[in-house]
């Protein structure tokens, strides 16, 4: 597989994470751990059989412990400390500080060897921050970090972290086939079922909201974990680092085609800085 072709299978995680936000706000009022749980449950076993229907059989699974902490600690750790932030913190500025996440794994991505970092990618990442600044801020008209809710702002901040290391560190493991990446999916669905148990009332979906539930099962949460992990192994880090400063504007435009959201100023500006940050990445990276 080139390196282009990586690239491009990776950008598709993103624009599946970009319909989070619509096919979330149809699963009605189930809590986020028992979402996290279904989702992963549905994610995990669309991994295994999509392997075996390659010829690829659960012996896969059989790998060293630091391979399973890598995958584990990324996703269920990434989820964990993010719907801690949201409870600790108000939304918009937890979600800000959770989406440094690009930022870093443009930095990040330096410290890979064979890669370089050129001043255009951390210049195309900044802008990509910018855009989400703008962006997030309007939605929640104006931002205030307010001392007592430091605890999120770093459970935010430790969220961020986790899943720019999960995703530079896929290279280390570039050896490791994508299917374990089932494993790790069903892994946090037992760790997000407990922490249901533990934190949550039960809300079951009902009616069509399993249809929703199961969307989000095959599609951002299931498919898009493993075209990552391709994107991540063998694509342009930097490059998918930036890019993905797309998905709350992509997710943001669906939300107004489907009604939920209205067109704005902000919007438009949040799509310049975005793709101009994208651009200045790509074509001044490459000169």
């Amino acid at each position: 597989m080139s390196r282009s072709s990586a690239t491009l299978i990776g950008f598709t995680a993103i624009l599946l994470w970009s319909t989070l936000a619509l096919a979330t706000s149809s699963t009605g009022a189930v809590p986020p751990f028992l979402l996290t749980a279904l989702t992963f449950t549905i994610g995990g076993a669309v991994g295994i059989a999509a392997g075996l229907a390659r010829g690829v059989g659960l012996s896969v699974l059989r790998q060293p412990w630091p391979v399973w902490v890598h995958g584990i600690g990324g996703l269920f750790g990434y989820h964990f400390f993010y719907f801690s932030a949201l409870k600790l913190a108000p939304p918009a500025e937890a979600g800000l500080v959770a989406y440094l996440w690009p930022l870093l794994i443009v930095l990040f991505s330096a410290f890979l060897p064979g890669e370089r970092l050129r001043p255009a990618h951390v210049a195309g990442a900044l802008m990509g921050l910018a855009g989400t600044v703008v962006l997030l801020g309007a939605r929640a008209g104006g931002f205030g970090f307010a001392p007592e809710y430091v605890p999120g702002y770093l459970a935010a901040a430790a969220c961020a972290v986790i899943w720019s290391v999960y995703s530079v560190a896929s290279r280390r493991f570039a050896r490791v086939p994508t299917e374990v990446v089932a494993g790790f999916c069903l892994a946090t669905a037992a760790l997000s079922a407990l922490c249901h148990i533990l934190f949550e009332p039960s809300v079951w979906p009902v009616g069509s909201e399993w249809l929703a539930v199961v969307a989000l099962g095959i599609g951002p949460v299931g498919i898009a974990f493993y075209t990552w992990d391709i994107g991540m192994k063998r694509g342009d880090v930097r490059l998918l680092g930036v890019l993905s400063y797309a998905a709350p504007v992509l997710s943001t435009l669906l939300l107004v085609v489907a009604g939920f959201a209205a067109p704005s100023g902000a919007l438009a500006i949040a799509c310049a800085l975005i793709v101009g940050g994208a651009a200045v990445a790509t074509l001044l990276a490459r000169r």
